[in-house]
């Protein structure tokens, strides 16, 4: 779709380049790390139960899934659902304590994180619709479709953006938690803040990515009042 406006693809090649090396560093390290077990030989599942436990959250179930890399905290049903919850791998640990970490987040209130919850419904609501109604309305030439799309692409945006904050901090929250209970050496510490950081660049890339297509519809738009 977006080859038919060439002149976008100077915003989109490269937050697309950016994505493809965000989800391969991600990878490596997580698959590196995953051939690493902590000296503890603590499970995902213990660490995560374990940092719960220490910061006073009892009402969280931890589940298992079959999704790589899908591991994810569910406020609305209070889930952590974890990918490997029986590795000892630094790896899963580390992961594990960053989802640990979001719902550190929501037992204490913290805003971005509400914020976010709230807008998911919102947000995927106007991701299906932006695209559709932006080119409806470029081809019949009908300005208040474009900008309708406009409006509500820039609240998908808006959600990527919000989740920026919300995962640097349960990576900040995760590293404090596996630290101070001593779950990890220091040095298997440095692992885990590879892995994670990693894993934050993808969000940065998603980011990135939906503002450079906000910016190509704009370009798209303001191109057509023009010859309008």
């Amino acid at each position: 779709m977006w080859l038919f406006y060439p002149q976008t693809l100077i915003l989109l090649i490269p937050a697309f380049l950016l994505a493809m090396y965000a989800q391969y560093k991600v990878r490596s390290a997580y698959a590196r790390y995953l051939q690493v077990p902590t000296q503890r030989r603590i499970t995902a599942r213990e660490a995560a139960e374990y940092i719960l436990r220490s910061a006073g959250i009892t009402n969280v179930q931890i589940e298992s899934i079959r999704q790589p890399l899908g591991d994810h905290y569910d406020p609305r049903r209070r889930k952590l659902r974890l990918s490997a919850p029986d590795s000892t791998s630094v790896a899963a640990v580390g992961v594990a304590a960053h989802e640990a970490g979001h719902a550190l987040q929501h037992a204490q209130g913290y805003a971005p994180l509400a914020l976010r919850s709230a807008i998911v419904p919102l947000a995927m609501f106007c991701s299906q619709l932006a695209l559709p109604l932006f080119f409806i309305g470029l081809v019949f030439q009908a300005a208040s479709l474009v900008n309708i799309g406009i409006i509500l692409f820039s609240a998908a945006v808006l959600f990527t953006l919000v989740t920026l904050p919300v995962e640097f901090n349960a990576s900040r929250r995760a590293v404090a938690a596996l630290r101070s209970t001593g779950l990890v050496t220091e040095g298997e510490l440095g692992a885990v803040k590879e892995v994670l950081t990693a894993a934050a660049l993808t969000y940065v890339a998603s980011a990135a990515m939906a503002v450079a297509q906000l910016l190509g519809l704009l370009m798209i738009a303001g191109g057509g009042r023009r010859r309008s």
